[in-house]
């Protein structure tokens, strides 16, 4: 434990460095005027009636020589300091600074002050401990106890300084608590660096490269002091220590900030609250943070909520996402995440985007597990319902909805879109595939427009698919439907009473297609089970399975039709015949979600590939990378849409004819007034609810609460959208083949 020592009266502002990390030459204040910018016309000594001034307001100096101002400097706005070593003041002026209802004359008053730099017209009053820092212009520092800087800052960054042991290095714990998926965080990661860094941990070279990126990203010579950036305001606050604060942030009765990086901009303000504690960690642009929250070993994406008590330990927490009043540890998020209850918990989860936490979900138990090794991976759209109950280990595909329940097994759900169910009268696992599609279609078709009006980035650094429907989960869907037709075939063979598992795995497809697509009635008498969904010997029932499968299949038509659609109308010069043309080769079927941006896996092994052999040797070369694998990701998708429109036809051609086109279109057409009817009934079943409308004393009230369903914004968009694409389809059905 560190002990209170007595040490010589100057080294209170002497030696912030130490003399072993001086080197070539420089004293302890090299890298401070590095940082610094001089005002307009630079600095000079204070006049010696200056000096009476101010010690007649009641300032001292361990050396007035060592206090430096600008030409415009009133004595009459500075009183009751005490200054220590070399202090330079920018412009001070008999004015005042207002922000919202505070109002302050611009100046220093009643405030210690060790070795910092003050930008033009700042307004300091009540800071008791102010030492090695740099003030931006026009700041607000009011009412703080201490606002400091050691010479080994690292702002939140995952690096050690000179001299410093390998120990004190600050790394997350993210996706397992046993720890053996640590990464470093540092300003600027985004959650594709950060899964990257996660997931492929049995790649050893890898592991070591970014390690050595990170660290050579920051410079690791000691002596850099905190900044605060200009239009800053900091009231009321209890420690503010070896911190890095962007321009026009707003940090109100935050009680410790340490060791952080809270980026903000004017474009992007971010603000911090009431009993606020932050260690060891960073902030993106445009952050929100109030209210008691504690966030130790993060890193926050940029336009992200922590709110109401929230607890956020060793995670990463994507852009545009929001957590209050819960518990999450050992977290890596993706974009678009939701979480607002203050009895949910999540734990030692990969939660890859555009999800939402319910009240009392549990998710990530270690109650079954010998030791605190367990993970919980979702795909996108993940969404347990209410007091859920997830153990670890368990795995979901894209969009699945859980209802209310405690889960007493470990899941692997690979149907997408998919409602599950905890049977316990029956004892059994009900999955519906596709149930968003065929029984909530309000929610699917609001879920892209909604998560790109809710995306208020100025600056889109980590890049991110918002399409329901894109390669990642259309591979999904196309895998579900050859699961469906193997379940389907084996639950018809069982019914003849013979013996599934002496037929091949593919006889079992094309028994399940025939059976899928032209033996509804048989298909729907029969007993479907699916199989390696959960730990235990208990049935897993598939409920609608036929309709489920054709709802896949007008899935996958619907997006390459949508995607296809798109290309030629973005490249005039191409046509369905030459796009064809070039559809050579196979549909790829491995596609990475890294951090929200999708992309082939072959594109992420050739990038792990570079990164090791150096062709790659920053954070800004991958992240350069990434936005080359975007641009290219839209014809990527294309191949993909047209690859998975043939696989639907895969028994009939391996050339897309001009019949199957237009065929292709007209059923396009079809879904597209198909999810348009599907949207408004969705949303009438709330209108038309007995219950709901038990609240109500008429309609009129009901009316003046939640207005006409026809009114609903987005039914009115979807309408329209309805409407665009129809004639942008006929449009196309005009055009030469």
């Amino acid at each position: 434990m560190d002990k209170v020592t007595i040490i010589e009266y100057d080294r209170i502002y002497k030696n912030f460095i130490d003399e072993k990390y001086l080197h070539d030459g420089h004293d302890e204040y090299y890298y401070r005027n590095l940082q610094v910018e001089k005002p307009e016309g630079g600095w000079r000594h204070l006049h010696s009636d200056e000096i009476e001034r101010l010690v007649k307001n009641s300032n001292s100096a361990t050396n007035w020589d060592d206090i430096w101002v600008t030409d415009e400097f009133d004595t009459s706005m500075v009183h009751n300091n005490h200054f220590f070593g070399m202090v330079r003041i920018g412009r001070i002026s008999r004015k005042v600074l207002q922000y919202h209802d505070l109002r302050v004359p611009i100046g220093i008053s009643n405030s210690s002050i060790i070795s910092c730099d003050i930008g033009n017209d700042c307004a300091i009053h009540d800071v008791h401990y102010m030492a090695n820092y740099i003030i931006g212009d026009r700041c607000i520092l009011f009412n703080i106890h201490e606002l400091s800087t050691t010479d080994h800052s690292k702002f939140g960054n995952g690096i050690i300084k000179e001299g410093e042991p390998e120990d004190v290095r600050v790394w997350l714990e993210v996706m397992n608590e046993i720890g053996n998926r640590k990464i470093m965080p540092f300003d600027g990661m985004t959650t594709a660096d950060a899964y990257l860094w996660a997931k492929f941990i049995d790649d050893n070279r890898l592991q070591e490269r970014l390690k050595e990126i990170t660290q050579n990203s920051f410079d690791n010579r000691r002596g850099y002091y905190g900044t605060v950036g200009a239009s800053c305001v900091i009231k009321n606050c209890w420690i503010l220590k070896d911190a890095k604060v962007g321009p026009h942030c707003y940090i109100k009765g935050a009680s410790k900030l340490k060791n952080v990086t809270i980026n903000s901009s004017e474009e992007e303000p971010s603000q911090i609250g009431e009993g606020v504690i932050l260690v060891n960690g960073v902030t993106g642009f445009g952050c929100r943070i109030f209210y008691s929250v504690v966030a130790t070993r993060f890193v926050l994406g940029d336009n992200c909520n922590l709110k109401y008590g929230a607890r956020l330990i060793h995670s990463v927490m994507g852009d545009n996402s929001t957590i209050s009043c819960c518990e999450v540890l050992n977290n890596l998020i993706f974009p678009s995440h939701e979480q607002h209850h203050n009895n949910s918990f999540l734990i030692s989860a990969c939660v890859m985007g555009q999800s939402n936490m319910a009240a009392g979900a549990t998710i990530g138990s270690n109650h079954n597990s010998r030791a605190t090794d367990g993970e919980i991976v979702a795909s996108r759209g993940f969404w347990p319902g209410l007091c859920s109950s997830v153990k670890h280990s368990s795995k979901f595909a894209s969009f699945t909805l859980l209802s209310k329940a405690d889960y007493p097994n470990e899941l692997n759900i690979m149907l997408p879109f998919c409602l599950v169910n905890n049977n316990t009268a029956a004892n059994e696992l009900e999955v519906m595939p596709a149930y968003w599609w065929m029984y909530n279609m309000y929610a699917i078709a609001r879920n892209t427009s909604k998560y790109l009006s809710r995306d208020k980035r100025r600056r889109k650094i980590q890049n991110i698919e918002f399409e329901t429907l894109a390669p990642d989960t259309m591979e999904e869907t196309i895998e579900a439907r050859k699961l469906l037709e193997v379940w389907v075939a084996k639950a018809y063979l069982r019914s003849k009473g013979e013996d599934p598992d002496t037929h091949e795995y593919y006889d079992l497809r094309a028994l399940g297609k025939q059976l899928l697509d032209h033996e509804p009635a048989t298909v729907d008498a029969l007993e479907v089970f699916g199989e390696q969904m959960e730990k235990g010997h208990r049935k897993v029932r598939i409920l609608k399975p036929r309709k489920a499968y054709h709802a896949y299949g007008d899935m996958i038509t619907y997006y390459a039709v949508n995607t296809i659609l798109h290309y030629l109308e973005t490249h005039p010069e191409e046509s369905i015949h030459t796009l064809s043309d070039q559809m050579k080769g196979k549909r790829l079927r491995k596609w990475i979600n890294l951090g929200g941006q999708t992309m082939p896996q072959e594109d992420v092994d050739q990038l792990r590939t570079d990164i090791n052999n150096g062709v790659l040797n920053s954070w800004d070369e991958i992240h350069h990378r990434y936005d080359e694998l975007w641009t290219r990701y839209q014809i990527e998708k294309t191949r993909h849409a047209y690859f998975s429109l043939m696989f639907l036809y895969k028994d009939e051609t391996d050339v897309l004819t001009e019949a199957m086109w237009k065929e292709t279109l007209l059923h396009a057409i079809e879904i597209q007034r198909f999810i348009c009817d599907q949207v408004y009934e969705s949303r009438k079943k709330d209108y038309d609810n007995p219950f709901r409308n038990a609240t109500y004393r008429n309609e009129a009230e009901k009316i003046a609460v939640i207005g006409k369903i026809d009114e609903v914004s987005f039914v009115k968009q979807i309408r329209k959208e309805t409407e665009s694409f129809i004639e942008r389809v006929n449009n196309l059905l005009k055009t030469e083949f």
